[in-house]
């Protein structure tokens, strides 16, 4: 067993312990405890590895997961459901780009999309761990991989789909809501002070301005322009074909296959067999990072459901913890 395994071990012994003290001291979670979980959470998620297939260990297959919204919410709380963490997927993208043993990556992506910023983040680790290891990186798609799903599933040398799986949704999208009228009609103002005429562009008090909707377009399509070069790099597809399905349509597996964005049927299993008989990989171990069923895991699910399973409380919270600002999102279905 490997020193990185037996950190893993005592990571979840200890938090066998902690669980036993969820169920009968409520008061044993003050804040300090609060961050120290966490932290031992995340540093056993980031580092613990689970084979998947038996095989040498001197050639690897690294299965990595997308699943969820591709956005920075920062470090997970043990109190929060499991969910997408970015800052986490990073790390593991990190450590895989230093990893020797690595000949090969299947990213698995079932996920709607998410923010341009983070959209960018993975797409630049996943083109350098590319370029500086040389390895290929074949995708299997979810029930989703929808705007920037696919925008980080583009450099892969293949793509593979469900026929159910929706696809697509290639661009961008900005909003937010004008609630002006209805304030007006109820008497409520808004005095607002600022340093510019443009500092509350966008805002959900009143009507846009021409100019201020023209600023805000020329952003957006650069961040398309951007989004369409890595589709015709990615899929090595004339800039013309791609603009023809890039223009927010969603699809299914099959059409996505008929025009070119993916390139055939399977899910992870078959996904990684393909790997493995087209790099000569057949030895190959097969990992993926973190475990679904890890102590870790089951102690955050314990305290989602003590303390904030109920939907009215999840809602309250993401109505006062998430930032309502106005971004640019390559997601399907704001």
């Amino acid at each position: 067993m490997t020193a990185k395994r037996w950190i893993a071990v005592a990571v979840a012994a200890t938090l066998i312990l902690v669980s036993v003290g969820v169920n009968s001291m409520s008061w044993f979670f003050t804040r300090d405890w609060n961050v120290m979980l966490n932290e031992i959470t995340a540093i056993n998620q980031e580092l613990q590895e689970t084979v998947v297939e038996e095989g040498s260990v001197n050639e690897r297959i690294a299965v990595m997961k997308v699943d969820g919204v591709i956005q920075d919410t920062g470090a997970a709380s043990v109190f929060s459901g499991e969910e997408y963490n970015h800052q986490r997927f990073m790390a593991q993208l990190e450590e895989l780009k230093n990893d020797e043993t690595v000949k090969g990556i299947v990213l698995s992506v079932n996920s709607p999309g998410g923010g341009v910023l983070e959209s960018s983040d993975i797409y630049d680790a996943i083109i350098e761990i590319q370029e500086t290891k040389e390895i290929p990186m074949y995708v299997a798609m979810g029930g989703m991989a929808a705007s920037g799903g696919y925008y980080i599933s583009a450099p892969a040398e293949k793509i593979f789909v469900h026929p159910e799986t929706l696809t697509g949704s290639i661009g961008v999208i900005m909003q937010s809501i004008n609630f002006g009228k209805l304030a007006e009609k109820h008497g409520v103002d808004f005095p607002t002070i600022k340093s510019g005429p443009y500092k509350d562009i966008m805002s959900s008090t009143r009507e846009m301005k021409p100019e201020e909707r023209a600023m805000l377009q020329e952003m957006i399509d650069d961040s398309y322009k951007r989004f369409v070069d890595i589709i015709v790099e990615g899929r090595g597809m004339p800039e013309a074909d791609v603009r023809k399905v890039a223009d927010g349509r969603v699809m299914n597996g099959r059409q996505a296959i008929e025009v070119g964005l993916a390139d055939d049927y399977g899910k992870v299993p078959t996904v990684i067999a393909a790997m493995k008989e087209d790099y000569h990989l057949e030895k190959a171990e097969v990992f993926e990072y973190g475990a679904p069923d890890s102590f870790a895991s089951l102690l955050s699910l314990k305290a989602h459901n003590a303390f904030g399973g109920d939907i009215e409380s999840q809602i309250l919270k993401k109505l006062l913890t998430e930032n309502q600002a106005p971004r640019m999102m390559y997601l399907y279905g704001e």
